[in-house]
């Protein structure tokens, strides 16, 4: 049976992450950091259904937890799928310099490396949304677990982008090429700020 990287404890993961063998990585990492920000708005949740004084939101935070464990689950597939886009990559540098194929081999593997971090994106900016959803209606006793959220999936998401980046450096600037770049710059420019800003309103608001 495969070994799946997401069903080691976290010290292995943590071993495997400090070893030689390259997998998982900066975007495995990534993801599975963005999934805990996911986790962590779940938890706000859950421990906000059921108590009297949120009865009137709590169709609205169990919508929310639906959708944010739809996330989780995929980031955690994700870092299954990122050492999975690292493998054809390897393979295709260790082919013989002179070999004809090589060029277009490091192509094709560079441009599918490209995609697992690029999708860890798009889910961190799902996160954050939810987190920004999750704040307006939880026990404010929870607001912090929020707010680390926020700062979890504002770390994964610009920890992806560089995956993405480092890859595309490689490519022909092509117009596929520039468009994978602008949608990882919007999602940066949009989606960073707006959780540091969400963990700024909510720890201000957890001290008071």
């Amino acid at each position: 049976m495969e070994e799946r990287l997401t069903e080691l404890s976290c010290e292995e993961f943590a071993d495997r992450l400090a070893s030689r063998e390259g997998v998982p990585g900066g975007g495995g990492a990534a993801a599975l950091v963005g999934a805990l920000a996911a986790a962590l708005c779940s938890m706000a949740g859950a421990l906000t259904v059921g108590k009297p004084r949120y009865a009137d939101v709590e169709p609205e935070v169990l919508e929310i937890m639906e959708d944010v464990e739809d996330v989780r689950f995929r980031l955690i597939e994700l870092v299954e799928d990122d050492a999975a886009g690292f493998s054809p990559l390897l393979e295709a540098y260790a082919l013989e310099r002179d070999d004809p194929r090589r060029a277009a081999a490091i192509e094709g593997a560079t441009k599918g490396a490209c995609m697992a971090p690029l999708a860890i994106m798009g889910e961190c900016c799902r996160a954050v949304v939810l987190l920004e959803e999750m704040a307006g209606r939880c026990s404010r006793l929870l607001l912090s677990d929020v707010a680390c959220g926020a700062l979890l999936a504002a770390a994964a998401l610009q920890a992806a982008s560089v995956n993405v980046f480092v890859n595309t450096a490689t490519l022909p600037g092509d117009d596929t090429t520039a468009s994978v770049e602008s949608a990882c710059a919007e999602m940066l420019d949009e989606f960073v700020p707006r959780s540091r800003a969400l963990a700024r309103r909510l720890a201000e608001r957890s001290v008071r």
